[in-house]
């Protein structure tokens, strides 16, 4: 996949699409993928000079890269969205520095109707960066996830709580 195929796979965009293109692919198998790790990414904007890459970008990229395995593999079912669950074992074992091309591999562990474990790792040259025991990604219903009218702008107050009568608060008798 080329960098035009995995943007049109993938709903990420600048800056949060960390995946640049796929090297190797085999359905319901493994991917291999790439990202080259850049100084003109905005998380380096006023970091120092020779600051490593965050390692929660590391997870992300690799994560993308994963769910970019499980649309050719089938995907999520229609009407349904693919989320990510959990991730377990993550070790970071060197750093990534701008100028890096990281390569991600990542193998299927297991297939489930509604969700999908991964297993791998990511890579400088020869050398391991990373390593992912397990992450788990589901499949859930659209609708469910963000129901019409429920999303609020960003720094809206939640809307106020009906007060709780005092005779119905925890810990009081009422008589």
């Amino acid at each position: 996949m080329n960098p035009a195929e995995v943007a049109a796979a993938l709903p990420h965009r600048y800056p949060m699409l960390l995946v640049d293109r796929v090297a190797e692919l085999v359905p319901g198998e493994r991917i291999t993928a790439l990202k080259a790790i850049t100084l003109n990414e905005p998380w380096y904007a006023g970091a120092p000079a020779g600051s490593d890459y965050p390692q929660v970008l590391l997870v992300e990229s690799w994560g993308q890269s994963a769910g970019l395995l499980a649309l050719a593999s089938g995907g999520a079912p229609e009407d349904q969205v693919m989320v990510f669950g959990s991730v377990t074992g993550a070790e970071f074992t060197l750093p990534v520095r701008p100028g890096d091309v990281i390569e991600h591999r990542v193998r299927i562990a297991l297939a489930l109707p509604d969700s999908v474990v991964f297993e791998g790792s990511c890579h400088r040259g020869e050398d391991t960066v990373m390593t992912v025991d397990r992450m788990v990604m589901a499949f859930r219903p659209a609708g469910t996830l963000r129901p019409a009218g429920t999303l609020r702008a960003a720094g809206t107050p939640r809307p106020a709580e009906p007060p709780v009568p005092v005779s119905a608060a925890p810990g009081r008798e009422t008589r």
